[in-house]
């Protein structure tokens, strides 16, 4: 079972809680009670509802096979709207009204941080959801991120290679002004300093941001080698398009990154031919194999259709699914609910889920990071079905699941077959 509240719990929801707190003990037949927040509308509702449609087909998976200790599982899941200061009253509203048994982190860095002083003080496991370094600073020990990403490295170490390998010397960096995408570019500066490029541009900009004409400008007037991007959904698409009317410069050797949003089959339709050439991160792509995803994938693109979200679903949906899965194996192992309990279970063995095995570290990261950078390559115009080809994200790094090596420059890539 499971509730999708899409009217979003705004800042002064929190307000309403007073009059609620009185809910009983839980019985024995209660329903296992599992909340969230996650954006279904704003910048990230794209992401967030795709991803919403995996966790409730755990859900619906789990219940039909008799649900967790004997008790049916239920999750309730707010909307967000994408917007930080919405979270820490939802996540208030869910431990003190609703009362819910566990925890699952809302889709993205910015919406994830501010609740993270809350659920530490609460002393609640949370699940992580495709954020990145919410836990440096906080340091609860109860964390799990779900991301296939634990450090900059992850994200950063293949791309700064092409670039190195095809000569750069020098490279521009654009980031988003918010916690994500700055985290990243500050993470990439760091692996900068120690390969002997240097920094010719390094422009932050609001995220409200919509047109990026003068800092693609700039940029090209600086003539890097390299031109790494850190930006959210919306920013990408803008940036995408801006950098293939103005142009970049021919010295370019690779341009992306970590831009978010790319991964989003709309997008990505919306993009097409305008995509070839660009080397950025992604979690999965086909050609990749793990156990059990073909499987999912398939079950999850009926259920797209039906709820009219991203009918791919590569990016977010089967690494939700996995929480549910690391959820059920640490429930059924402890027999039990308690936080405590599950956390040390989470932490001491690796998780068996769609996405491979999962072993995390101290503090709640990946131990196996599995992010691949890959290159779009021949994308054509308003074709969904070429993006379930193997071929048309050529993946490049990590070794062992690449499938081809990078084109450049740039502008040469654009035009590979």
């Amino acid at each position: 079972m499971y509730t999708t509240r899409r009217k979003a719990f705004g800042v002064a929801g929190a307000a309403l809680l007073a009059a609620s707190l009185f809910a009983g003990p839980a019985q024995a037949a209660d329903p296992i009670k599992i909340g969230m927040s996650m954006p279904q509308t704003g910048a990230l509702g794209g992401g967030g509802k795709a991803a919403l449609v995996a966790l409730n087909m755990w859900v619906d998976d789990v219940n039909a096979k008799g649900g967790l200790l004997g008790r049916k599982v239920e999750l309730t899941a707010y909307d967000d709207q994408s917007n930080p200061a919405n979270t820490p009253g939802i996540y208030t509203k869910l431990l003190d009204v609703d009362k819910v048994d566990l925890l699952i982190a809302p889709y993205a860095t910015v919406p994830t941080a501010p609740i993270m002083p809350l659920v530490k003080q609460r002393g609640k496991l949370l699940m992580g959801n495709f954020s990145f370094q919410v836990n440096h600073k906080v340091k609860h020990d109860m964390w799990f991120n779900n991301a296939p990403w634990a450090d900059a490295d992850g994200w950063s170490a293949g791309f700064m290679e092409a670039g190195l390998k095809a000569g750069a010397k020098t490279i521009a960096f654009l980031a988003a002004d918010q916690e994500f995408s700055q985290n990243l570019a500050n993470g990439a500066r760091k692996i900068v300093k120690g390969k002997g490029l240097k920094i010719v541009f390094d422009q932050n900009y609001p995220p409200a941001t919509t047109d990026f004409s003068s800092l693609i400008r700039s940029i090209r007037a600086a003539k890097p080698d390299i031109v790494f991007v850190a930006s959210y959904p919306n920013d990408s698409v803008a940036i995408v398009r801006a950098a293939n009317e103005i142009g970049l410069g021919k010295q370019v050797q690779i341009f992306g990154g970590a831009m978010v949003g790319l991964q989003f089959t709309p997008i990505a339709v919306n993009l097409g031919s305008l995509l070839n050439g660009i080397v950025n991160y992604h979690s999965y792509v086909p050609g990749m194999k793990f156990e059990g995803i073909e499987e999912f994938l398939k079950r999850y693109a009926v259920k797209a259709k039906a709820a009219k979200v991203d009918p791919l679903g590569y990016y977010l949906p089967p690494f939700n699914y996995a929480i549910g899965q690391m959820l059920e194996q640490a429930i059924k192992a402890t027999n039990s609910i308690d936080d405590r309990k599950l956390a040390d279970y989470l932490h001491k063995n690796e998780m068996k889920t769609i996405v491979g095995p999962i072993r995390f570290t101290a503090d709640g990261e990946r131990a196996n990071q599995r992010l691949v950078t890959m290159q779009f390559r021949n994308i054509k115009n308003k074709d969904l079905e070429q993006f379930r080809q193997p071929g048309k994200q050529v993946i490049i790094h990590p070794a062992g699941d690449a499938t081809g090596t990078v084109i450049t420059p740039y502008d040469k890539a654009r035009k590979a077959k």
